[in-house]
């Protein structure tokens, strides 16, 4: 039975990185007791890269007639550490690869292996020559590299350890001495780097305690070196069958600057069957690989406490940092993760089971007493998650200054030209902010952000009217029954300066508020029962020293807030007028306010929270 190729790669290597082709060759000519390595890879032009080349050679025994057998063969191995696949990865890329291979010191076989091979291949007798094999990838397929550093000689050779860091170390133990050079010649620019197994550094080993029968016993094997901050880095990886897996163990945010660091997790239970069959994944049920990795950061954790006490103090920072920053999953967190898994894993981990805590409640039909309690404490952490979200806006808030718009501050507050109804809350829950105010008017019937007066007043009258283009910055009304139609109304109006205008400037305030509320006020007593007037201004002491002679009274505040029941005259010949009353407060003072009762709730909230 023959194999089609082509669907052969289809099938096992769908999406294979790059780099693979260098694993490849390297295993192979490890498996030919290759002692020297190189690679050579040509580019004469980035923009034509049809024109890439990579030329792999080495010194091991060559395609002896064994090992040419088992090569046209897929899937003809008999080793566990093998899989019969690996030299698919190479047409991935390359349409061609041409193989001249020396054995037996006076044979030498050349075959071109593409995707109509099928076991072509020319034996010749050669004078006595050195044995070794030499591959020519060429004819790239791709229409570009998904990262130049998959022909950089420096990136190359850190993947090169990676990938055989356990293999090249026994190696090293058993004085075998390897090297593998990597050269590079991209547009006439040259550049290399070698790998010699001598220079590899010791492992420390750490037999794990650990009991059970899933895994023979287990090891930890790692070298921690002080270096550059530019070579600093961190490998963790599984070492199955002397080449290694990575698993994700430390985020790259949390080990140590200036060292390099390896962890290598190793057992005999960690073969062949453990990863598929192209060594892309691992082939593991999920709850086995948490295990391993429960296992793996246990271990890694114990080494660097011993070497980095200071990590410990780091470690609980980072707990500290989280509970105050969220503290709605307070008990949530997995401790083992901290300092190891990247902040954003250890956050999305608690969330989610936050949610799945939510989610068992709301779908149990029948509270037990348990889930009673624990439904109260959920609904206190949901809290407890809004108010959080309103104290990033007290933060936007006190961020604002003379250089930003007034738009800036209106929008932060209610978006412009957005109305909002009682009806759809939940949905407006984190766009509508009046709550800045005063935390009643979230009992809204209705805003009208940056709308035309026209629609302000139909909003209330259902009914056509004048034509009105004014725009009052923020309109809300209040009912008793928001479902009964022409039930009487509340009116809020608010209008907002931006921060550093003149005395002259802010006072254009109170003229606004005053010429809204006349519009509206001949509705008063017929749909309306209240006017509310908010003006919002940055204050100085002139400011202040006219609301004063104007008769204002200041309010208790965080800063400056005064009040007045103003009257509204509706005509100049009569004495006709309705009462509004006028609150006139300082930015800052509204930010400030807001930022303590918000701070208040939260501290209610956070006291009963598991630490």
């Amino acid at each position: 039975m023959k194999v089609k190729i082509s669907n052969a790669i289809k099938i096992f290597y769908p999406n294979p990185s790059f780099e693979m082709i260098y694993f490849e060759a390297i295993a192979n000519a490890l498996d030919a007791g290759a002692t020297e390595m190189k690679i050579d890879i040509t580019v004469p032009d980035m923009k034509q890269l049809q024109n890439l080349e990579i030329v792999i050679c080495d010194n091991g025994v060559g395609f002896t007639e064994e090992r040419f057998n088992k090569f046209e063969k897929l899937l003809d191995v008999e080793e566990q550490s093998h899989k019969g696949l690996g030299r698919l990865v190479y047409l991935v890329y390359f349409a061609n690869v041409k193989i001249d291979s020396f054995f037996d010191d006076t044979q030498s076989r050349s075959f071109l292996f593409n995707e109509s091979f099928e076991g072509e291949n020319v034996v010749s007798s050669i004078a006595k020559h050195e044995s070794g094999t030499t591959l020519k990838l060429y004819g790239f397929s791709g229409q570009r590299l998904h990262s130049n550093n998959y022909i950089r000689p420096s990136y190359l050779k850190k993947v090169i350890l990676e990938q055989f860091y356990m293999k090249l170390y026994k190696a090293k133990l058993a004085e075998k001495n390897i090297v593998i050079s990597i050269s590079t010649n991209v547009a006439g620019r040259v550049e290399s780097e070698f790998i010699d197994v001598s220079k590899i550094p010791d492992f420390e080993v750490k037999e794990l305690d650990y009991q059970r029968s899933l895994f023979e016993k287990v090891e930890l094997y790692y070298n921690i070196e002080e270096t550059d901050i530019k070579e600093a880095g961190v490998i963790t990886a599984l070492a199955v069958d002397d080449r290694t897996h990575k698993v994700d163990i430390i985020s790259s945010e949390n080990f140590p600057k200036n060292y390099n660091m390896v962890f290598l997790l190793m057992s005999k239970s960690f073969n062949g069957d453990i990863v598929d069959g192209a060594r892309v994944s691992l082939n593991m049920p999920e709850a086995t690989l948490t295990e391993i990795k429960s296992v793996f950061r246990d271990a890694i954790s114990e080494v660097l406490k011993e070497q980095f006490p200071a990590i410990v103090q780091s470690n609980d920072a980072k707990l500290d940092y989280l509970n105050n920053t969220y503290p709605h999953l307070q008990g949530y967190f997995e401790l083992k993760e901290i300092g190891y898994a990247s902040q954003s894993d250890v956050l999305k981990k608690a969330q989610d089971a936050f949610f799945k805590d939510q989610k068992e409640i709301l779908a149990a039909t029948n509270l037990t007493e348990e889930q009673y309690m624990k439904s109260l404490d959920l609904s206190a952490r949901a809290l407890a998650e809004y108010i959080l979200f309103r104290q990033r806006v007290i933060q936007k808030l006190q961020s604002i200054t003379a250089s930003n718009l007034e738009e800036d501050i209106h929008n932060l507050i209610a978006p412009k030209r957005t109305v909002f109804r009682s009806g759809e809350f939940t949905n407006d829950l984190y766009r509508n902010n009046v709550w800045v105010f005063d935390d009643k008017f979230m009992t809204y019937r209705t805003i009208l952000s940056e709308a035309q007066m026209t629609d302000v007043i139909k909003e209330i009258t259902k009914n056509d009217v004048t034509q009105d283009s004014s725009r009052p910055d923020i309109v809300l009304y209040f009912s008793s029954d928001p479902t009964v139609l022409n039930t009487k109304v509340d009116v809020v109006i608010v209008e907002l300066k931006r921060l550093g205008l003149k005395v002259e400037r802010n006072t254009d305030v109170e003229v606004q508020l005053i010429s809204r509320g006349r519009a509206l006020a001949k509705y008063y007593d017929n749909r309306i029962q209240r006017i509310w007037y908010y003006g919002v201004i940055e204050m100085d002491e002139e400011y202040i020293l006219n609301l004063k002679t104007d008769g204002f009274t200041p309010l208790y505040s965080k800063g400056h807030t005064y009040y007045k029941q103003k009257k509204i005259y509706l005509d100049v010949n009569t004495e006709e007028h309705v009462l509004a009353n006028t609150y006139l407060i300082d930015y800052h003072a509204l930010v400030n306010d807001a930022d303590a009762r918000n701070k208040t709730f939260l501290d209610i909230l956070k006291a009963n929270f598991e630490r």
